[in-house]
């Protein structure tokens, strides 16, 4: 077992998965001789060559686009953004072709090709640089749509969205990074579509993903000093979406909290929401409560910031709203 950063993380399952199979590829800014904007490639270069460490100019749409013709043609193409922000430039290649070239070929081609890369908000970023993309991709038919927090998770997935058949968005936490948690020496891989409980509880569903898991885990932490015991559960995928997990955790405990970052208005907590409300309403015993970014853009400046992003504070007050203990 190793103590690992997310980076470090990420960078072994490129690494192994491209030892094993010559078809995968790394492609995209910065990605080679600056070993990545998080540094997420470090030493590939070195080690496979420019064939298979691509640095391409600033132009997503441009090697998104040549990812898929090379993900129809046979390869396996890893596409980093340095941030999902900047996926909305390939948007249209996304959108209508990686996600469309199955379907709409009678599955004569497919496309094997993961799109990573830094999700969320950062630091003092601004609006348009601070955006979270699971609602937008998690909606469309087509893509699967990964969203990790440990580096644990972020291995083993990576590795399962390198062999998958289908394209990919494999979100990262770009403030997790640094983060270091612990990784089996042993080959691994996690299933695509299974949820992921961080802490057991009996009390209280907090269904969360992403970025918001360390802080949804410091809320159940608090809230645990108050005599309420939290279950926070990590949907690790969002498309498809790990229902039976969440669902027979609220028939246990009969209340309910999503708290993720991202806006409030539709997309995966609304979903999460929905499936509970139909499918176990009647074990509910309160409404099912959601924490997430305030529906506004996020300013660059810091304090306004804060104040648009879920803290501990906040989620724990949903989690005492539904156990009437606020």
């Amino acid at each position: 077992m190793a103590l690992l950063q997310i980076r470090e993380a990420i960078r072994e399952a490129m690494r192994e998965e491209m030892q094993r199979d010559e078809n995968v590829f790394l492609m995209g800014e910065e990605v080679g001789h600056y070993n990545g904007a998080y540094k997420c490639s470090e030493g590939l270069l070195q080690e496979f060559g420019e064939r298979r460490i691509v640095d391409t100019p600033i132009t997503e749409a441009g090697f998104a686009g040549v990812g898929i013709g090379a993900a129809m043609c046979g390869l396996r193409p890893i596409i980093e953004f340095m941030a999902f922000n900047f996926s909305a430039i390939a948007f249209d290649q996304i959108l209508n072709n990686a996600a469309k070239v199955h379907h709409m070929t009678g599955a004569q081609f497919s496309a094997p090709i993961v799109f990573r890369g830094a999700n969320a908000a950062a630091h003092m970023l601004g609006s348009t640089h601070s955006q979270a993309f699971d609602n937008f991709y998690a909606h469309i038919p087509g893509l699967k749509v990964v969203s990790v927090a440990t580096a644990y998770d972020a291995k083993g997935l990576l590795k399962s969205a390198i062999r998958d058949p289908n394209p990919v968005i494999f979100l990262e936490a770009e403030l997790m990074y640094g983060v270091r948690g612990e990784v089996p020496d042993e080959e691994y891989v996690i299933p695509i579509g299974q949820a992921d409980i961080k802490r057991a509880g009996e009390d209280v569903t907090l269904v969360t993903w992403g970025q918001a898991v360390p802080t949804a885990l410091e809320a159940a932490e608090a809230a645990a000093s108050e005599g309420i015991s939290v279950e926070v559960i990590d949907l690790r995928t969002l498309r498809p979406l790990d229902e039976a997990v969440f669902l027979e955790s609220v028939v246990k405990t009969n209340r309910a909290v999503v708290a993720y970052h991202g806006w409030p208005y539709g997309g995966v907590g609304a979903e999460v929401v929905d499936r509970i409300q139909r499918k176990v309403f009647d074990h509910l015993d309160a409404p099912v409560e959601r924490v997430s970014y305030e529906d506004i853009n996020i300013s660059y400046a810091e304090n306004l910031e804060a104040l648009a992003i879920p803290d501990a504070r906040q989620i724990l007050a949903a989690i005492k709203k539904v156990s009437y203990r606020d």
